[in-house]
């Protein structure tokens, strides 16, 4: 901005420039050439006037910069590994290159720096050090926690006048966020992106994700996301190796062509452990002509992104389901000869044979009370069946204690399961107080709950209105009043080919060719209602083409229930021998999707990359009580297992300690900061305060920082250019450095001084004056005007 100090001389100098415009008009009256070259010089006298004129006014520049010395500016250098990178025909690595020139100061811009504030130095990896200078990087860090190191860093400047933050780092931040929230209070970030994509050639495991489902025949599935680049033409394999005891076992393995320069792949594995527990399996990926070669040997820029650990928990214990019939029927038996075959499901069983009878209908011998049912068991009155109550038998029990007062009557014997099902039961059968713990049971323990067909289920079991018929899926109270035919045809719906448990094939054609084989069914309590979020699985149909829902699910609470309206499922079974197996396969694949996510007593997750951290494991226990409510005077011991990824002398086993959580209730927490590269299991054990145990879980791990540092070798300057923006910074390279350093103190900072210059006192102007005189001058010489 220019302002004026002496305005008194503001009405002479216009009247000046009134004069100068008439000479010039007056000039104009000569001939062509005079009168040309007579305006020039006069322009020439007139600029130079003005200029001594507008000395007249001083006039002087004022502006506001960056008060020298007061505010802070940073320089924050990436230190991690993935800076040994070197580009396409460097012969230095990039953290080399990077290193020499702050080193060298290349351009003085460090200096100029210095001289406006007070510059401090950092770098950083999993963690944020101040640094005297950058001379002894050595680019060794296992992550590159940016974010971590930002907020870490603004804490520390709390209150302090931050100008601004140069970071320089190729952008491959190990704990990105989508959306950069927290770094809302972080001063101006200025990115000096770090290398160049140019002529790269790398294959990289960008993504492998493991996922779980109640299809029996694959009930893993791994799936792998890999990009190559610079690969074109080439076979890609992707293997999956299976660990154990220290050695690997290819499972399976796949190759797909890479196509182009910038490929991106997807690998899909799918598996069955054959035990239960915890497994670890080792993804990797490389050219196909390049398997078996050494590191050195390759043609890749690295190889640390080309292997990844995953773990896949199949659980410990059997998942126990309780089943409660309303008598003896061929549904139960190929339910309960389906669930023998399971390794991994326990059902027992309460099945009535008798209902309950009036005392004085069919007494028995002269001072009998028992059911004559039980006569000659050699049980006592106590142990058997009095007439009015009903006879009901106990199958598959843990011990003579299980089960021996009937359904349960507390939530600590009905929680002990993990799923109900009722077959062909009548509301009756069950108490109000066995209603409402079911509810229970289902919505805050988060069991699974299951009611399937029959004479005296759901409507026809007088459901309607009752607890229980408010935990199912369907409307009870909309009756069906048309005649109903005497065979039904069984048909997925479209939602039901999608649920992998729902369906017995793998394709959509072979799934619909199996059910076209199905006999037709007759028992089926038909229903209209579907309640709000429930899903439709499966349905039947008349041969008019009237469909009514078979099989619907929903979400009640923590749990799931659902309702089987068909009550004779068992003829499918009765077709052939495939028939059969398919049926069973059926039970196994519902019985599993309705215990899959039920919550055990206890129960532990392992976090890695707590903190930003990649060594970092964060061990977090919940306990529950016997009702399944938190626990929170538990004590709770971790034993860690290192698992030997290759042939060697096995590490220690190390016990862990825990600390309750101050926020949630019934949580311990617990971290354990891995040595090196490798995966590891955590067994917890939670005892009471008298020292009987609770319970025991395991979870698993694998940590692999270079999978992620080296994920991806090109400079992530989208990433960089959104850190900046959101932080009302600016992306840079190494060369822009020394223009920017110079025009930083005219950007705002925390601490400002206003300054002034007097132009009128700068000797540029007089000697721009004089030039036009002497110029005007010498062409009237020149030409010979006077």
């Amino acid at each position: 901005m220019i302002v004026f100090s002496a305005r008194g001389w503001m009405f002479p100098v216009l009247a000046l420039l009134i004069l100068m415009a008439a000479a010039l008009v007056w000039a104009g009256h000569r001939t062509a050439v005079e009168r040309r070259i007579r305006i020039g010089c006069g322009l020439l006298k007139l600029a130079g006037l003005l200029t001594l004129a507008f000395c007249l006014l001083e006039p002087m520049q004022l502006g506001q910069r960056a008060r020298p010395g007061a505010n802070v500016f940073a320089l924050m250098v990436d230190g991690s590994q993935s800076l040994r990178v070197k580009d396409a025909g460097q012969s230095e690595s990039r953290g080399e290159a990077l290193r020499r020139q702050l080193t060298n100061d290349t351009g003085g811009w460090q200096a100029a720096l210095d001289e406006s504030f007070q510059v401090r130095r950092y770098t950083f990896d999993s963690h944020l050090q101040d640094v005297r200078d950058f001379g002894a990087l050595e680019f060794d860090g296992n992550a590159t926690a940016l974010e971590h190191a930002l907020r870490t860093a603004a804490e520390r400047w709390r209150g302090q006048p931050v100008a601004g933050v140069l970071v320089f780092t190729d952008g491959n931040a190990t704990d990105a966020s989508p959306d950069l929230a927290a770094l809302e209070n972080c001063p101006p970030v200025y990115p000096v992106v770090i290398g160049s994509a140019a002529g790269l050639r790398d294959i990289a495991l960008d993504k492998v994700t493991v996922s779980q489902t109640a299809f029996e025949d694959a009930p893993v599935t791994v799936q792998a996301e890999v990009s190559a680049r610079g690969f074109a033409a080439s076979d890609v394999n992707t293997r999956l190796l299976e660990i154990t005891a220290g050695a690997s076992n290819i499972v399976a393995q796949q190759t797909k062509p890479a196509r182009d320069n910038e490929s991106a792949l997807n690998f899909r594995f799918q598996l069955q452990p054959d035990k239960p527990g915890l497994h670890f399996y080792q993804v990797e990926t490389r050219a196909r002509e390049e398997l078996g070669r050494a590191a050195a040997e390759s043609r890749e820029a690295t190889l640390s992104n080309n292997g990844q650990t995953v773990v896949v928990d199949r659980g410990q214990e059997p998942f126990r389901v309780l089943y409660v019939g309303g008598r003896p029927n061929w549904e139960f038996k190929f339910l309960n000869r389906a669930l023998s075959a399971d390794p991994q499901v326990h059902m027992v069983a309460l099945i009535r044979v008798a209902k309950r009878e009036p005392k004085f209908d069919f007494r028995g011998r002269a001072g009998e009370s028992s059911n004559p049912l039980f006569r000659g068991f050699g049980q006592t009155d106590d142990e058997t069946a009095r007439y009015d109550q009903p006879v009901i038998e106990r199958l598959n029990t843990e011990g003579e204690f299980e089960l021996r007062g009937n359904f349960p009557k507390t939530a600590e014997e009905l929680f002990r399961y993990h799923a109900v099902i009722v077959g062909d039961l009548e509301a009756e059968f069950f108490t109000h107080d066995q209603m409402v713990l079911l509810q229970r049971f289902v919505s805050e323990r988060g069991g699974g709950f299951l009611m399937l067909g029959g004479a005296e289920s759901l409507r026809q079991g007088n459901y309607a209105g009752t607890v229980i018929g408010s935990l199912l899926p369907v409307y009870l109270d909309r009756p069906v009043t048309a005649k109903l035919p005497s065979k039904w045809k069984f048909n997925l719906t479209h939602e039901g080919k999608l649920q992998p448990w729902a369906r017995l094939r793998p394709t959509e054609a072979e799934e619909e060719e199996r059910l076209q084989s199905m006999p037709p069914l007759e028992v089926l309590n038909a229903l209209l209602g579907v309640k709000p979020g429930a899903s439709v699985l499966a349905t039947v149909s008349d041969p008019d083409g009237n469909n009514f829902p078979a099989l619907v699910v929903q979400r009640f609470g923590l749990g799931r229930s659902a309702a089987l309206m068909i009550g004779d499922l068992w003829r499918w079974g009765m077709q052939n021998e495939n028939a059969q197996k398919d049926l069973a396969k059926t039970w196994r694949q519902l019985v599993r999707w309705l215990v899959s996510d039920v919550p055990a007593r206890v129960s532990v997750h392992a976090e890695t990359g707590a903190d930003g951290d990649p060594a970092r494991v964060r061990l977090v226990v919940k306990v529950r009580d016997e009702e399944y409510k938190p626990l929170d005077n538990a004590t709770v011991q971790l034993t860690i297992h290192p698992v030997s990824l290759s042939q060697g002398a096995a590490a220690q086993d190390q016990q862990l300690t825990t600390d309750a959580s101050p926020n949630q209730p019934g949580t311990y927490v617990s971290d354990y900061l891995a040595t090196g590269p490798g995966a590891s299991t955590a067994e917890a054990v939670a005892t009471q305060t008298d020292g009987k145990v609770i319970g025991r879980s395991a979870a698993g791990w694998a940590v692999d920082p270079a999978a992620a540092e080296f994920r991806s070798l090109q400079p992530n300057r989208a990433y960089l250019e959104s850190l900046a923006k959101r932080t009302g910074g600016e992306v840079l390279t190494l060369d822009s450095l020394r223009d920017f350093v110079r025009q930083l103190p005219q950007r705002h900072a925390p601490i400002m001084e206003s300054w002034s210059k007097p132009l009128w006192q700068e000797p540029s102007v007089y000697l721009f004056a004089l030039c036009c005189f002497v110029a005007e001058w010498g062409i009237r010489r020149w030409k010979g005007l006077p």
